[in-house]
């Protein structure tokens, strides 16, 4: 089925002069493997640059916005407003979902690795739009989206790292230090997948997954917080 991006420049007010550009932000990787003849680039250069531009833009807003709090804390805030959980619900806010240009297997996949994809063609729709129209051009999109997001985020204590509050809470009930074990690798190098289970002493508290294995030590963090009712 062909996408019509112009309906979601419409949507989203938008406006590329390089409709190639918007084009290749949404096109997977798979999408190319299975389309061998299109004379097109998957998004991930895109979304590497995305990443970029929206850290430099986040971080400008947070240093104006709180100027008596510490680098730490910001990192933090900062942290929150850009990892993948974030970035997929503000995708799927924009319906970037119904855009994708995916393989027939990915069209399939959901859960944690649907997540992802919606992140990651995020940060490459920034990155598209980074190249089509500046930086200047590109702050009103984030201003709109992700900026708003942080109150909730400092209000809720969404900001304080998993890992850490996991951490505080097992010395505090258990005495013990949590310790993290990769339990499983799966996926080719460029799209791995990790699963970590957190432990305390010899228990399997649960497990987590994520692109890295950071990213999956905080996803099993934040269940064991959970599983733990702490």
């Amino acid at each position: 089925m062909t996408k019509d991006f112009s309906q979601f420049e419409k949507a989203n007010g938008l406006a590329f002069k390089d409709k190639a550009l918007l084009r290749q932000a949404f096109t997977h990787r798979s999408y190319l493997n299975e389309n061998r003849g299109l004379n097109m680039e998957h998004n991930e250069r895109l979304e590497f640059l995305g990443d970029a531009v929206l850290e430099l833009a986040v971080t400008d807003y947070l240093y104006h916005k709180y100027p008596g709090k510490p680098e730490g804390e910001l990192t933090s805030y900062r942290s929150s407003l850009v990892n993948s959980t974030t970035l997929s619900d503000v995708a799927t806010r924009l319906k970037i979902n119904d855009y994708l240009l995916l393989s027939h297997g990915e069209s399939k996949d959901t859960g944690r690795a649907r997540t992802y994809i919606l992140a990651n063609t995020f940060e490459a729709l920034l990155g598209a739009l980074y190249l089509d129209q500046g930086f200047e051009g590109s702050k009103p999109f984030i201003a709109a989206h992700i900026f708003p997001l942080i109150d909730a985020i400092v209000e809720n204590e969404a900001w304080i790292d998993a890992k850490s509050r996991f951490q505080e809470k097992a010395q505090e009930y258990s005495g013990i230090t949590p310790a993290y074990k990769t339990i499983k690798e799966t996926g080719p190098d460029h799209d791995k997948q990790f699963t970590v289970g957190v432990y305390l002493g010899s228990e399997l508290v649960t497990s987590g997954e994520g692109r890295s294995k950071q990213d999956a030590e905080q996803n099993a963090a934040k269940k064991g917080l959970d599983t733990k009712g702490w």
